[in-house]
């Protein structure tokens, strides 16, 4: 079983800075594309940013040069730093992962979310 385990939300104030975590664990063979993806009160979930197995990553143009996504292989974990923090960036922030499994099969899974919280 796969698990998808976010932290590092919380509440900040505009112009500050978190740092997201998402930390996949359970019987896997590999981990493709992880992406961000965040939902705000009454708004649908959007894509936020991506990163893939190799490293090329992708921003929604909101978050373009505040946020920055990156990955840890070894340690199937994905971050995202989120820095100059906004009130219009509160929101549940989801991790999303395309897992390969053993015997060459590919699945979607999704965290549980955490709130990030902008407001002074």
């Amino acid at each position: 079983q796969v698990q998808l385990v976010e932290s590092g939300g919380g509440l900040v104030q505009p112009g500050g800075s978190l740092r997201l975590s998402c930390a996949v664990s359970g019987l896997i063979f590999d981990i493709y594309t992880v992406g961000w993806y965040r939902q705000a009160p009454g708004k649908q979930r959007q894509l936020a940013a991506s990163i893939t197995k190799g490293g090329s990553t992708n921003y929604t143009d909101s978050v373009k040069g505040r946020f920055t996504i990156s990955r840890d292989n070894a340690k199937n974990t994905v971050y995202l730093q989120m820095n100059n923090l906004a009130p219009e960036d509160t929101a549940v922030y989801y991790c999303n992962a395309d897992v390969m499994h053993f015997g060459q099969y590919l699945q979607n899974y999704w965290g549980q979310g955490t709130q990030v919280t902008v407001s002074s």
